[in-house]
């Protein structure tokens, strides 16, 4: 994900995949990574995740459990709003996207087009 560490993404990649909000432990215990890594490392990762806005924390006792506070397609496409705003040349970037996407995706976009052209 755009503007994230390789360690934030997979700590967020365990709250998208999750069914509840997952206290500091639960996401240590389901990250895949090789490294051992502390308690202590992913309770901070979880804190700047926090203030950037990714996650909300509610208080379960005296621990927090935490959830996404978007779910990954929103943020997908958020951040592909902000290439967009972000280029200046929101139709090249568009057409690019398009003559790469793959036959199932030109096929989700045509049916979402055909959607907005007639809402009923």
């Amino acid at each position: 994900m755009r503007g994230l560490g390789e360690l934030e993404s997979k700590v967020m990649d365990v709250l998208w995949d999750a069914a509840e909000p997952l206290r500091v432990r639960q996401v240590l215990d389901r990250l895949a990574d090789p490294r051992p890594l502390a308690y202590t490392t992913i309770m901070t990762i979880l804190d700047n995740l926090h203030g950037k806005g990714l996650v909300r924390r509610e208080r379960a006792g005296r621990a927090y459990e935490y959830l996404p506070a978007e779910t990954r397609a929103e943020v997908g496409a958020r951040l592909l709003r902000d290439v967009l705003d972000s280029s200046g040349h929101a139709e090249s970037v568009l057409l690019h996207f398009a003559r790469s996407a793959s036959p199932a995706e030109t096929d989700i976009l045509r049916r979402a087009l055909r959607k907005r052209r007639d809402p009923s």
